[in-house]
């Protein structure tokens, strides 16, 4: 029985057909199904915004457990950089090469010659090799190609480090026969696994598929759903049926494909935003940000207040944005505002604020028991106070073992009413140097809990 590899493009689908970005969840639940399903890869669009696409597709990597994730580089060695930072926490992480072998699509699109591209072609596989164990080299547009051109380029492309090679029916203009065909050509001149992606332009994508992997193909690049794509469903089905008597097999795991493609598809919200999600207004009171929010929409809103966050601390702005809307509906401007003081930290964090827990009384001393984390490791401190939040910063000193004079401390409301956010300010000084740290939460303890960490953090960062 012959194992067929499945690629699933849904991600890739999605994102070029939708006018609306999906959102951050959306783009992770879709990610999971698809590998909890059996799905051999799991492909993602070309990155776009380099710092909310980074943010996105790193979490998606650490998020898949079993399936390959793929990305394409783009059109320069550069690229290969910015993609690599994407997806090199993954399991199987996997940098594709994908660009038009037919001259209507080389001029048009990137207006290069034959020649000129198989250069461009050897020089990515050869840097992508460098990066990543498994490079993928996706001929697009095979199929209105010249076959003697596309095979010189596949033969290009794993002489360079390609480890496998695609063939796209893009036009969808392939019968199953003459499609085939090509598969066998290129199988002779490629030592490698050789992938098909074909289009149900013409309504013959199963059949094309089928035919294919009769001929040698070593897997198919499906999607959940899109436009004249092989539907995954579809082809589970094909296998499920047909596979026993062709000699073929997948990891699909067709019940759990029809049983949650219908759930997966729900969660992907409609192409509309919220005329409170684009408000640009920085001074406007009203909510503009919730737990449903993009990082485009956050990355737009923090700019109109006049930051320029690098890409971590625009993540750890995102997390505190999470954070804070799981307690209230969502976050205005001068909040927002406060989000980024308090978690923009621009350096690396040494210490994590893991648990706390205070107690206090007019007839007991207050205490505090706090857990931070440091190199994955928890230290704990436990301490008595004037008050809780000066127990819970003497039981921090208990933890790290160390004390500094504390310059300055502030507390206030960032906005007005039974939910508002109370953010903290701590300076402490350290061998003469002041360090300023902010904190945010709608528990005041919090607030200054996370504000004394954040000082500490820039002086053990500097001073180390």
């Amino acid at each position: 029985m012959r194992k067929i590899y499945v690629s699933d493009f849904t991600l890739k689908e999605l994102v070029s057909e939708r006018k609306v970005p999906l959102l951050f969840r959306e783009k992770t639940a879709i990610a999971k199904c698809i590998d909890n399903f059996g799905a051999d890869a799991i492909e993602l669009a070309e990155i776009k915004k380099v710092k909310e696409d980074t943010i996105v597709y790193r979490t998606i990597a650490f998020a898949v457990k079993n399936s390959a994730v793929a990305i394409p580089v783009g059109f320069t060695v550069d690229g290969i950089e910015n993609a690599w930072n994407c997806i090199k926490d993954a399991v199987k992480p996997c940098l594709q090469i994908a660009l038009p072998v037919s001259t209507v699509q080389m001029e048009y699109s990137y207006h290069v010659k034959d020649k000129k591209m198989i250069v461009k072609i050897a020089e990515l596989c050869a840097a992508a090799k460098e990066k990543c164990a498994d490079v993928e080299f996706v001929a697009l547009d095979a199929t209105r190609a010249d076959a003697d051109f596309v095979k010189e380029v596949c033969k290009t492309a794993v002489e360079n480090g390609a480890t496998a090679v695609t063939i796209c029916d893009d036009a969808g203009i392939s019968m199953p026969v003459e499609f085939s065909e090509l598969i066998k050509a290129i199988k002779k001149e490629c030592n490698v696994p050789v992938f098909v992606k074909v289009s149900d332009a013409i309504n013959m994508a199963v059949a094309v598929a089928t035919y294919a992997v009769m001929s040698g193909a070593d897997g198919v690049k499906t999607a959940v759903t899109g436009k004249n794509v092989l539907r995954t469903d579809e082809f589970a089905d094909i296998i499920t049926v047909k596979g026993e008597s062709l000699g073929i097999s997948t990891s699909l795991q067709t019940t759990e494909i029809h049983r949650d493609i219908d759930a997966m598809l729900k969660s992907v919200s409609c192409d509309s935003l919220t005329e409170s999600a684009d408000s640009k207004d920085s001074d406007s009171k009203d909510v503009f940000l919730d737990s449903s929010s993009t990082l485009t929409q956050l990355s737009s809103a923090v700019s109109d207040l006049g930051y320029d966050l690098s890409d971590e601390d625009l993540g750890n702005v995102y997390k505190e944005l999470l954070r804070v809307c799981n307690k209230k509906s969502g976050v205005g401007a001068k909040e927002l505002e406060a989000l980024v003081a308090s978690s923009a930290m621009q350096v690396p964090s040494t210490y994590h604020v893991k648990s706390y827990t205070t107690t206090s009384g007019n007839l007991i001393s207050a205490m505090a028991n706090i857990i931070l984390t440091k190199d994955g490791e928890e230290i704990c401190g436990v301490s008595v106070g004037d008050g809780p939040i000066d127990a819970a910063f003497r039981a921090i000193e208990s933890s790290i073992g160390f004390h500094y004079e504390l310059d300055d401390f502030q507390v206030q409301a960032v906005t007005g009413g039974k939910e508002s956010i109370g953010s903290s300010f701590v300076r402490l000084r350290s061998n003469g140097k002041l360090y300023s740290g902010n904190g945010i939460s709608t528990d005041i303890v919090g607030a200054s809990i996370r504000a004394y960490v954040n000082a500490l953090n820039k002086i053990v960062f500097e001073e180390n």
